[in-house]
């Protein structure tokens, strides 16, 4: 019996030497106390680092979160638009490809969609000519087709700008929020004269947390305008096609009058 409490007795002292002689090897200056850890921040969540980070990295992080709302709320508003106009452009394109004249076609036609601004601009211009259908007549007609095709798409197109800034700058915001977070908890080290992960560890959270925010919010703006850019691309595909058609409209039209005129000389 005391042959194993002396074993015991033994175990205990060489298990409490070992313990000392790792914390006299850990990278922790003296001057480190228990209430300088106990005095770190414990809220790790991502609302605890931001009430904890430096101001500037604070305001680094709301403008990420104000980018990332504006790129959904551009993505939702953007998308019904698109569907919208998308569905009149089709619906007037076959309105155009009916057996109808110009004149027909710009009295029934009460839309305000973009195919049917494109009819009353061809009908304003043949009622600036007198419905006299002539060798320039087409050019003058397809110089206005040209400017109304424009004047929307870049009505269609508007607010996507927005999303190619954020999806273009938001990185590297982020990276500036990081290199100042950063910057601040070297400058706690250098404070606080330790090198202990626990010292380091939320400060360094904190500043990739602005890196995590800007690529939160860069790459759904990204995938969101190539999206928009193929819808807006397929929108102006459907206005040349109506353009060509009021083109083709007026070209009949020009027939009409031709043979008409051919009759009454008869």
């Amino acid at each position: 019996m005391p042959l194993i409490s002396m074993v015991s007795t033994f175990r205990n002292a060489a298990a409490a030497g070992v313990l000392a002689a790792a914390a006299s090897l850990l990278p922790c200056s003296p001057g480190v106390a228990a209430t300088d850890v106990a005095s770190l921040p414990r809220d790790l969540s991502p609302w605890g680092m931001f009430t904890s980070a430096d101001i500037v990295v604070q305001v680094v992080m709301a403008g990420l979160v104000v980018a990332s709302l504006a790129t959904w709320t551009v993505w939702l508003s953007k998308t019904l638009e698109l569907r919208r106009e998308t569905a009149r452009a089709r619906d007037g394109l076959a309105r155009l490809e009916a057996d109808v004249t110009l004149a027909e076609l710009r009295s029934a036609d009460e839309a305000q969609d973009a195919v049917a601004q494109l009819v009353q601009t061809a009908a304003r211009e043949a009622s600036l000519s007198g419905w006299s259908f002539d060798d320039e007549f087409k050019e003058r007609v397809a110089l206005r087709l040209e400017r109304v095709e424009a004047a929307m798409s870049r009505r269609i197109a508007r607010g996507t700008g927005i999303l190619a800034t954020i999806g273009a700058v938001a990185p590297f915001v982020g990276l500036f929020g990081t290199v100042w977070g950063i910057m601040n908890a070297f400058i706690g080290i250098s404070e606080a004269h330790t090198t202990n992960l626990a010292v380091v560890a939320p400060g360094i959270a904190e500043a990739l947390l602005a890196t995590a925010l800007g690529l939160v919010a860069a790459v759904p703006a990204v995938v969101i305008y190539n999206y928009l850019v193929r819808g807006i691309a397929n929108y102006r595909a459907l206005l040349g096609d109506a353009s060509a058609q009021v083109l083709l409209l007026v070209s009949r039209d020009r027939g009409r009058s031709a043979r008409l005129m051919a009759r009454a000389a008869e």
